[in-house]
């Protein structure tokens, strides 16, 4: 996957093993290039807005994205999975919310 659009560096890529486990490999890469390009997927608007911030000032940035596609997603809970980007651009995390 291409990275080239990249609104920010995402430094080392990671997973907990929940993560691993919950989602395939191709729907965390797909769903990280839309975390790099500022798509925060199902992030509330103070949440959306607190990552624009922080891509311009260097903030930590979190987004959202269901596990499954067909079923609901509210940013949190069973279907819902995280990827986070550390405020120094080390480090990206993909998580689940009960692994955070």
């Amino acid at each position: 996957m291409c990275f080239l659009q990249s609104l920010f560096p995402f430094g080392r890529v990671v997973a907990t093993p929940g993560a691993l486990a919950a989602v395939g490999i191709s729907r965390l890469m797909l769903c990280l290039g839309r975390h790099t390009r500022g798509d925060w997927g199902v992030v509330c608007e103070e949440d959306a807005e607190t990552n624009n911030a922080g891509v311009r000032t260097g903030g930590r940035l979190m987004s959202a994205y269901p596990i499954d596609e067909t079923k609901p997603c509210e940013g949190f809970g069973d279907n819902t999975f995280w990827i986070i980007t550390e405020w120094d651009r080390n480090v990206t995390t993909f998580l689940l919310p009960n692994e955070y």
